[in-house]
């Protein structure tokens, strides 16, 4: 069996060489860039006014000056304006280009305008207040979104503010998730005493959706000839698989085998972790394509997607892993075999901000009802037996 960090080493160790695409700016949120977009001007493009008010020249002020003739108005949109008396003054509306001959502005609110004149109501003026100077965010030719960059909403609006209608970002995978087993039933369907309803592919799916993937749903029986044409058939046409379910060692769970039947290299089957000990990987020819064979317990197939399967996805699109999260043990916690243990945990804080983990221990790997009331999974090392109350470990699935 292999430890947690030589199987993460070995998945990581086999991304899909994922293509580009061109996607338009509308579609792009979500996506991950393959590109870097730069600055076309500087941001801002001018010297903008940032207040409702006048402008005028300092100068005039810093000299004694509490009273300035209205020439004129700018508006947003507007070319810029221009002051030719130095003690005259212009109204200007936010977003405006800042008049020429003018380098501060007064708001409304701080300043008296009657019969034309504008008198200044406060005695306490900066120089250059209530302006956004020319390029003072970022030069022309700046870069402001790297390749690899996920595209939020705001980076969206960057993208377009540089006159990016399209943008270059990583093809999404083409994923499959199958669940395996005889006592399953659909979601709409009444179980008989013995079956269940499928839920472990719906958390898996739930899980992907989060990094803008959109994945099949399939259900292949316990049968060697079903499920080996099933999976070839599903092989052709996608880029990853998931399987959750027929990896352990019954004599009815036959997806190793299958796999390897089909040309799936086996790169390793066991993590010494509890839960998900079975979880199998493997992947075709040049790593064309991978498979996640994930252990049935639901327990099991929620942890592994999230401490194995997001991570590679994330990476074969060229995302950069989050930051290290952790969380400090709110009381002590003991576990006795030599395995990497992720237990579920709710986080509350203290009044500092200090992230404290509750353990749930629940029923084991199969009690996927104690996993809505936790907030993740906390990774506890196999190389210690009982872990204190204010230690602090890795949190895994949390949303950050």
């Amino acid at each position: 069996m292999l430890s947690v960090l030589d199987a993460t080493r070995i998945i990581q160790s086999h991304l899909l060489a994922l293509p580009d695409e061109t996607v338009s700016v509308e579609e792009a949120v979500g996506r991950v860039l393959r590109q870097s977009l730069t600055a076309d001007r500087d941001v801002p493009p001018f010297d903008r006014v940032t207040m409702d008010g006048i402008a005028f020249r300092y100068d005039a002020f810093a000299a004694g000056q509490r009273q300035f003739a209205v020439t004129g108005m700018q508006v947003a949109g507007q070319e810029a304006g221009n002051l030719a008396d130095t003690s005259a003054c212009m109204e200007v509306m936010t977003g405006a280009v800042l008049p020429m001959g003018t380098d501060t502005v007064v708001r409304y609110e701080d300043v008296l305008i009657e019969n034309g004149l504008a008198t200044m109501q406060i005695d306490e003026i900066q120089a250059g207040q209530n302006v956004h100077r020319q390029g003072s965010d970022r030069p022309m030719g700046d870069v402001l979104l790297t390749s690899g960059t996920r595209l939020r909403p705001v980076d969206v609006a960057v993208a377009a503010s540089v006159g990016s209608s399209s943008v270059r970002v990583a093809t999404l995978p083409r994923v499959a998730i199958i669940a395996t087993g005889d006592e399953l039933v659909n979601v709409d369907e009444t179980p008989k005493p013995q079956q269940i309803r499928h839920s472990n592919t719906y958390v898996i799916q739930a899980a992907l959706r989060s990094l803008g993937i959109r994945a099949t749903l399939n259900h292949l029986p316990d049968d060697k000839e079903l499920l080996a044409k099933g999976l070839a058939e599903l092989l052709k046409t996608n880029d990853v698989l998931i399987l959750s379910g027929g990896v352990s060692a019954g004599k009815a769970d036959f997806v190793p085998d299958t796999l390897v039947s089909l040309g799936v290299k086996c790169h390793f089957h066991k993590i010494e972790q509890r839960p998900g000990k079975p979880l199998w990987f493997g992947s075709t020819e040049g790593d064309k394509q991978v498979v996640f064979a994930l252990p049935g317990n639901p327990v099991s197939t929620t942890m592994c997607t999230y401490k194995y399967v997001l991570p590679h996805l994330r990476a074969s699109m060229g995302q950069p892993e989050p930051l290290v999260t952790y969380a400090q043990l709110a009381e002590m916690v003991s576990f006795s075999p030599r395995l990497t243990y992720f237990i579920p945990v709710r986080f509350s804080y203290t009044p500092e901000g200090l992230r404290l983990a509750h353990p749930l221990p629940g029923s084991g790997s199969g009690d996927f009802t104690n996993l809505t009331a936790a907030d993740a999974f906390l990774e506890l090392p196999a190389d210690q037996t009982n872990f204190e109350a204010g230690e602090s470990f890795v949190t895994v699935g949390s949303e950050q």
